[in-house]
């Protein structure tokens, strides 16, 4: 029996689909397929100058968000911090964040930890309209 598990994070369920979100935004949260008991992590692909209409901060998970592809603008209650290529960002739990693509668009790893449960809705806190 192996004591690893292989996932292409193109095979995990874009879940902006089901929020009406898509083409703008992919969003595959692959905590559960990976079977990952102490952390989290997603790949996020946000289409050319598409802004997360949403932010939202963590009780206790510290995240990291790395940059594969594109640019953005990070807000990080209310400091705007550009990214791109290559550039990883971490964002402690409590730091209200909200995330707008550049004009080539931008894909990123987000990587968290610790995990607190099935759901980041367990640990995270919805801002809805952060960008006012």
């Amino acid at each position: 029996m192996s004591n690893h598990t292989v996932v292409n994070l193109r095979e995990v369920p874009n879940l902006a689909e089901q929020h009406g979100l898509s083409p703008d935004l992919e969003a595959r949260f692959a905590s559960g397929a990976l079977e990952l008991a102490e952390s989290g992590l997603s790949y996020q692909k946000l289409a050319p100058s598409f802004r997360v209409p949403w932010g939202h901060k963590h009780a206790q998970q510290e995240e990291i968000y790395v940059v594969l592809a594109g640019s953005g603008t990070f807000n990080l209650d209310g400091e705007l911090v550009e990214l791109g290529h290559l550039d990883a960002i971490r964002v402690p739990p409590e730091v209200p964040r909200g995330i707008e693509a550049g004009p080539d668009g931008m894909e990123i790893l987000a990587y968290g930890a610790p995990r607190s449960g099935e759901s980041a809705a367990n640990d995270a806190e919805m801002l809805p309209g952060w960008w006012g």
